[in-house]
């Protein structure tokens, strides 16, 4: 059993920035992809930023230029640094880790909320 434990939510004002950790019980040896989900108040899940094992990075268009993303292997950390926050960036951000062997885990949770 993989276990997540992330970091760093809380309360920004619209411009700031917060920090996001996610660490995993897990080699990196044994990730592919480490990534951040971002679940708004009635919505669905939806993918904010991916990193593979090569150091690949993908990103969602709403937040490209402001949010980056990335792991240290020797600590089985993955983070999210987002600037310019928005409002509409309130929610909450889940960490997803997926194992060549074992399949995808998922953090519980830390909620963001930016203030306008």
């Amino acid at each position: 059993q993989v276990q997540l434990v992330e970091s760093g939510g809380g309360l920004a004002q619209a411009g700031g920035s917060l920090r996001l950790s996610c660490a995993a019980s897990i080699s990196s040896f044994n990730t592919n992809a480490m990534g951040w989900y971002h679940q708004a108040p009635g919505e669905q899940r939806e993918l904010v930023a991916r990193i593979t094992s090569g150091g690949t990075k993908t990103y969602a268009d709403s937040v490209l230029g402001r949010f980056t993303i990335s792991r240290d292997n020797a600590k089985n950390t993955v983070y999210l640094q987002m600037n310019s926050l928005k409002p509409e960036d309130t929610g909450v951000y889940h960490c997803m880790v997926n194992t060549w062997a074992l399949g995808d885990y998922w953090g519980q949770g830390t909620q963001v909320t930016v203030s306008p």
